[in-house]
């Protein structure tokens, strides 16, 4: 394995504050050298260096993201060994971090770079400023318990299932990992000031399924010569975790409770920097709910008057919770097959997905199922489509609801957006991006909208090529999801920064928008969970079908569908404006 932690260190040759390499300073070279540095433009490769390092940097400032991501040493410090730190010195750390690289930042001329490094600047720009407004503003760290418990549950459960290194040697670095859970969590108490309800509901249920994911899920896999070593690791880790529990439960719980809304003057500035759009919240609320409008109405027409009763006839036709997940897979190697057999996107080469149960500490957030790409720096290890389980201790009427929202015909467009050609080919494109340090830019800070919205421009491009034989009940089933996309902008907008209320949130969703009483339940608290991330998918659609007819106009009669969309996906996650530039050199 190549050691990234090997390049120039900060300050030196490769980085932009340190001086330039040495040369004769004599003739016309001389001449040539001293006319480039009396020129305000930054040389072309100093800002590559910084977006080099700002990235492997940044992954050092996070370990258990950086396992996830492929880079497992930094500098001669074995990452995979690690826990983030969050303790005042770590979070101080981050924020110098990013004040300096900002600084770096502002001293370059933007307009004097190439289009990729422009693109890499603007994605540099916004992350840096969305670091900042997170650790000097929104402080999750302060409020949100799962923010750790997630944390926890991934930093254990990538070395479980990623055979980035021998079995062995992993679970040694699981078992460094165990022995940083109780300080890890010591610390978290000391951070945590107050928590909405349902943040400290879901981390509690998450943080059970962390317990069961070392108590179960990998102690069930251990070899006897490595179980004594593990079982003292873990015993601590353990009780700590349920040390923890009782403080969610008995503490934290009884405390005042935050407010889950981020505001308006948070969420307007977060909107702008995590999905780097042309338009502002208002002007995104104001669209979905004209588009609400019109696409119900599409609805009507399509089901001949009763839209209620004809998606209800079609969710009748659903998996059982015993075939559900094998449905899932069925669905896969049915849409692998049409995306092939039309060939309107060439697909990547390797076939590394895997179907598997979503990790129960995630459960919070995907309540239905999920998408984990393969690492940018080792993508031959393989990605994960989620699919989550149906409770067994669930009643007969909260299944239901979830197989009749997840019918025949959901499950199957789910496939799509997640999976094929959704998410795992968008992402096996951007893990052939190179150099690798702007493959890394554009995974790890790749643009929301892009993402979520090639899942929906990819769905609306299979059955605009005739998936399941033009299915009026998949079109229906889609246009339902449309809503869904609408739904999602709006409940996100209005109850973070309008004030909405549970039961008007319950209405849009049920009334409005045809979702099932459990899907709309999940919902909801995904939205109290996330701010920003659901309008991604509105957004992110929309703005790929901009794009697709700006680069169309550029083409004239030489477009080509399959060029457009395999030129878009090479070029990894950049925010969408800026794929119109790369792509066109003109402005969206």
């Amino acid at each position: 394995m190549r050691d990234h932690s090997k390049r120039e260190p900060a300050g030196g040759p490769a980085a932009v504050q340190g001086g330039r390499p040495t040369v004769r300073r004599t003739g016309l070279w001389w001449i040539l050298f001293m006319l480039a540095a009396c020129s305000k433009a930054p040389r072309p490769e100093a800002f590559s260096a910084l977006a080099e390092e700002f990235v492997y940097e940044s992954l050092a400032l996070s370990p258990a993201g950086a396992t996830s991501i492929g880079y497992h040493e930094h500098r001669g410090r074995k990452l995979d060994e690690q826990l983030d730190d969050l303790s005042p010195a770590g979070i101080g750390a981050q924020r110098r971090f990013y004040q300096v690289f900002r600084e770096r930042l502002n001293r370059l001329r933007p307009d004097s770079l190439s289009p990729e490094d422009r693109a890499d600047y603007d994605i540099l720009s916004d992350q840096i400023s969305l670091s900042l407004l997170e650790l000097d503003e929104i402080q999750g760290w302060r409020h949100n318990p799962t923010l750790y418990v997630e944390l926890i549950g991934g930093a254990l459960f990538d070395p479980h299932v990623l055979d980035y290194a021998p079995r062995a040697q992993r679970v040694r670095h699981i078992i460094a990992r165990l022995e940083k859970i109780p300080a890890f969590l010591d610390q978290a108490r000391q951070n945590l000031a107050d928590c909405p309800e349902i943040w400290t509901t879901v981390a509690a249920a998450e943080n059970d399924g962390n317990i069961s994911l070392i108590d179960k899920v990998i102690r069930a896999g251990l070899t006897e010569d490595v179980r004594p070593a593990y079982d003292r690791a873990a015993q601590p880790a353990l009780a700590a975790l349920r040390s923890f529990q009782d403080f969610l439960k008995s503490d934290l719980a009884k405390r005042p409770p935050g407010d889950w809304r981020l505001g308006s003057e948070k969420f307007t500035k977060k909107f702008r920097f995590a999905l780097a759009t042309d338009r502002q919240p208002d002007q995104i609320l104001a669209a979905a709910e004209a588009d609400l409008r019109t696409v119900r109405a599409r609805m009507a027409e399509l089901a001949k008057g009763d839209v209620a009763a004809a998606l209800a006839r079609i969710a009748q036709r659903h998996s059982t919770p015993d075939t559900y997940i094998p449905d899932a897979r069925r669905d896969l190697a049915e849409a692998r097959r049409f995306v092939r057999d039309k060939k309107f996107l060439p697909l990547p080469p390797r076939d590394n997905l895997q179907v598997i149960e979503t990790p129960e500490f995630m459960r919070g957030i995907y309540a239905v199922g999920g998408f984990k790409s393969a690492p940018a720096l080792e993508p031959q290890l393989g990605a994960f489509y989620w699919i989550t389980p149906l409770p067994k201790e669930w009643p007969k009427e909260r299944v239901e609801s979830k197989l009749r929202e997840y019918n025949f015909y959901k499950l199957k467009l789910l496939t799509i957006h997640e999976a094929m050609p959704g998410h795992y080919v968008q992402l096996e494109y951007a893990n052939d991006v190179e150099p690798k340090s702007r493959r890394l830019l554009r995974a790890v800070f790749g643009n929301g909208p892009y993402i979520e919205g090639w899942g929906q421009y990819s769905t609306q491009l299979m059955l605009d090529e005739g998936y399941l034989n033009n299915s009026p009940e998949l079109r229906l089933t889609f246009m339902k999801e449309e809503l869904r996309v609408l739904a999602n902008a709006i409940l996100d907008i209005r109850l973070h920064t309008k004030g909405m209320t549970d039961q008007q949130a319950l209405d849009l969703m049920q009334k409005e928008t045809y979702q099932e009483k459990e899907e709309a339940t999940a919902k909801l608290q995904r939205a109290k969970l996330s701010s920003c991330q659901l309008p991604t998918y509105y957004v992110g659609w929309r703005d790929w079908i901009r794009v697709r007819e700006h680069y169309k106009q550029s083409k004239g009669s030489a477009y080509q569908l399959a060029d457009f969309n395999e030129r878009a996906l090479k070029a990894g996650a950049v925010p969408l404006p800026v794929l119109a530039r790369l792509l066109t050199g003109k402005p969206l």
